[in-house]
């Protein structure tokens, strides 16, 4: 079965980096207002609340964004489901320093808090049936590891990272190479070990595809009968038990439901990363 590397945790220097650059464009070392307003040796108190349900993810970004407090107590880990109106986080420190940066730590608790929040609604449907519920390549250009992380957090599971890890041969790279028995063994030539996963849409694909050997389909598309009859053909070859299949294309909350039962592995939502709804969280603030 395919299986890729989990992300599991955000690396340390790639959180640096990253705050470091988001803190850059927002210019929160020059913030004219509060430079203007607030004295440079204020201090502040204050706290970061849900204000809806949701599933946190954010702990490590808190942690760095707000590192020079003179007292920071993060009450919760990544992937703890939160009622509305909790404590998330409680703080101390410089006022100058705190107010240039809340946009940007809301910003990101709340978008990795949504993808997460959204995560687990679809791995909760899923659970009882074995099913993995599969993130994809169509995240926001830069954020991709956090938003890979934040799908983990909510219990989902991590598709390939990028596009070295694994071969998704799809209906382009069919067009392109002449035929699904050419793109194979096209793949096949230079593989190295790697999974080669290949796009359906039909059954015809499939038995042209296992005459020649793939580790995984991806059934583009494809409504609760046909996933069924694709499942059951390829199932029926001598290795066809090992063979990965997934279900993509349209699946969302409403319909995820005709898919379970019918014998896949996983199912992958881009709906995860690419319309995930960021939750609401907010700071508030108290002068000593």
């Amino acid at each position: 079965m395919i299986e890729y590397k989990q992300i599991t945790e955000l690396p340390e220097n790639y959180i640096n980096e990253k705050i470091e650059e988001f803190l850059r464009e927002d210019f929160a070392y020059e913030d004219i207002t509060t430079l203007a307003c607030v004295p440079d040796n204020k201090t502040i108190r204050g706290y970061i609340e849900s204000q809806s349900e949701l599933v946190f993810c954010g702990n490590q970004i808190i942690r760095k964004i707000l590192s020079n407090c003179n007292v920071l107590q993060i009450n919760y880990q990544d992937g703890e489901l939160l009622p509305r109106n909790t404590i998330i986080a409680t703080f101390i420190g410089n006022a100058r320093y705190i107010l240039s940066r809340e946009r940007v730590l809301l910003n990101i608790v709340q978008r990795l808090s949504g993808v997460a929040t959204i995560t687990r609604q679809f791995a909760d449907k899923a659970k009882k049936y074995n099913i993995k519920i599969l993130d994809t390549r169509k995240t926001t250009p830069g954020l991709r590891l956090f938003e890979k992380y934040a799908v983990y957090c909510g219990g989902g599971t991590n598709h390939r990272l990028n596009l070295k890890e694994g071969m998704l041969i799809k209906d382009n790279h069919i067009t392109a190479s002449g035929s699904i028995t050419q793109a194979l063994v096209n793949a096949k030539s230079m593989a190295l070990g790697l999974p080669i996963e290949l796009e359906v849409d039909n059954i015809e694909q499939i038995k042209e595809a296992m005459q020649v050997g793939v580790d995984g389909f991806l059934l583009d598309n494809m409504n609760r009968e046909q996933t069924i009859e694709a499942v059951k053909l390829i199932r029926s070859y001598p290795n066809g038990e090992q063979i990965f299949i997934e279900s993509s294309g349209g699946i969302n909350l409403s319909n995820i439901d005709n898919y379970f039962e019918t014998g896949i592995n996983a199912i992958s939502i881009g709906a995860l990363t690419h319309s995930a709804k960021s939750v609401d969280i907010h700071m508030e603030f108290e002068f000593e």
